[in-house]
């Protein structure tokens, strides 16, 4: 049995949802779902350009999962763009 995830400190709450290729209908395309982990970690140390130990405190994470986290971020928005897909970025409850 996996062990159970900690909560995360999530503060940023995007307007948008979707994304997708102009010009390509939404029912022919296939889609990319972006966690809410993984948009809190691309804005602090993409958007922010902070460091991935300033991030992962800030996310009260370690840093090895931050790594991970933003890791994980980074391939599935360049395979959204490689391959033509929609990225969905996973609502808050």
């Amino acid at each position: 049995m996996p062990r159970p995830k900690l909560p995360r400190r999530l503060q940023f709450e995007p307007n948008v949802y979707y994304f997708k290729p102009r010009g390509i209908p939404l029912s022919s395309l296939t889609e990319v779902v972006i966690t809410k982990d993984e948009i809190e970690a691309l804005k602090l140390c993409d958007y922010e350009s902070s460091d991935q130990t300033i991030c992962a405190r800030s996310m009260q994470i370690s840093q090895p999962t931050f790594a991970r986290i933003i890791a994980s971020a980074r391939r599935k928005v360049a395979t959204a763009i490689i391959n033509s897909q929609a990225i969905r970025i996973e609502k808050s409850i």
